[in-house]
């Protein structure tokens, strides 16, 4: 009986200069070993190392992986259409502004983490952390993208050292200065401005609100789109964006008349409560420029961003004892941590009320103690 053998993996041929060239067929084409081999052992052990490859799932296309960097940008870029406008927008503007031209003509499979490292090192010599960090995301994700699109076999962004990104100091404004901030935007802009502090609500959360996410009977406002910078809306920044918040009986009321100033009632459910002076959507940079820098100027608070209300609104939240879960969800983040760890700052007030409870409780054994060290009274006294 004649013994079963094994069918060999590829082909062998000695080439007319005496090496040894190695070839394959896998997913419907041939491919051949990129160079030639001085013996016949070491093209049958290339062949075994790419049989492995295959078996175990780690085969990448050879062809794959001559495309540029500069290609597999622009793929990436169109992969995923139901991306939020606004974080397309970043994303290219990353991909055009900060991948240097020679970085995106190299092949693929020629970049290494070394070249990814050096990308990051050299971002941060003009850029600010968070900046470097942002940036590198996007590269970051390009690259996963090719890897499980198996046009490389591993991606080079391991391992890879980012500058360390220092807490952000955001002001702690009081009430008195707040309200001399919506006496300056005036009745039109002022309830966003209170929408931000204290309901946390971010500016495109607050520009992309509609007539039909508001309930004034019941006082509360439900966040369900955000607006974006194409002026069209969205969905909210991430799942645990989308939420519903009550709202004190005062900014309910001064919502109302906003919407009534306009003409607007329940039976347009889909209008923008706040809209530029034509009507438009607005646009974040106009209505900065316009609307919010100049009215921190005269209130004293020159420099204030939009984004510091949401900081207020943690920490109002924190330091007026409601609980961390609670706090979270008003907010809209995905986690406690976010909330205490990025936004909540401690208060002034708040931290000297902590310093008396501390020195109550500590107080009583310092006081025990002086009173067990002090001389006793000699018999003459």
């Amino acid at each position: 009986m004649k013994k079963a053998t094994r069918r060999q993996f590829g082909n062998v041929r000695k080439l007319p200069s005496g090496r040894w060239q190695a070839s394959y067929w896998n997913a419907g084409a041939r491919h051949a070993a990129p160079v030639t081999f001085a013996a016949k052992t070491d093209a049958t052990v290339w062949l075994s190392a790419i049989e492995t490859d295959i078996s175990r799932g780690l085969w990448v296309d050879p062809a794959a992986g001559k495309a540029t960097v500069a290609d597999l940008l622009s793929r990436w870029l169109r992969s995923n259409p139901s991306k939020r406008s606004s974080s397309q927008a970043r994303d290219r503007s990353i991909v055009e502004n900060h991948v240097p031209k020679a970085l995106g003509l190299r092949p693929l499979a020629s970049v290494t983490r070394a070249d990814i490292q050096s990308l990051v090192d050299l971002w941060a010599e003009t850029n600010a952390p968070s900046s470097v960090g942002r940036q590198y995301s996007c590269i970051r994700a390009a690259f996963a993208w090719a890897e499980a699109a198996d046009m490389i076999g591993r991606t080079p962004c391991r391992a890879i050292r980012l500058p360390k990104v220092e807490l952000v100091e955001r002001p702690v404004l009081t009430v008195g200065q707040l309200d001399g901030l919506a006496d300056a935007l005036g009745h039109d802009h002022a309830p966003m401005m209170w929408l931000g502090a204290v309901g946390g609500l971010r500016w495109a959360e607050v520009a992309g609100l509609t007539v039909g996410a508001l309930d004034v009977l019941k006082g509360t406002v439900r966040v369900a789109a955000q607006l974006g910078r194409d002026g069209k809306l969205g969905p909210p920044k991430s799942s645990a964006s989308r939420r519903a918040l009550a709202i004190p009986t005062w900014l309910a009321e001064d919502l109302a008349g906003v919407m009534a100033a306009r003409g607007l009632t329940a039976g347009d459910p889909d209008a923008l409560v706040f809209v530029a002076s034509d009507g438009s959507p607005l646009s974040y940079t106009n209505w900065r420029r316009r609307v919010w820098a100049p009215a921190a100027v005269r209130a004293d608070l020159s420099g204030l961003r939009f984004h510091d209300l949401r900081s207020m609104a943690a920490t109002a939240l924190v330091a007026s004892g409601v609980d961390v879960k609670t706090a979270q969800t008003r907010m809209g983040h995905s986690s406690p941590q976010v909330t205490l760890g990025i936004y909540a700052r401690a208060t002034v007030e708040a931290d000297r009320a902590a310093a008396d409870r501390m020195g109550e409780y500590f107080g009583a054994s310092r006081t025990q103690r002086a009173r067990r060290t002090l001389p006793k009274p000699s018999n003459g006294a």
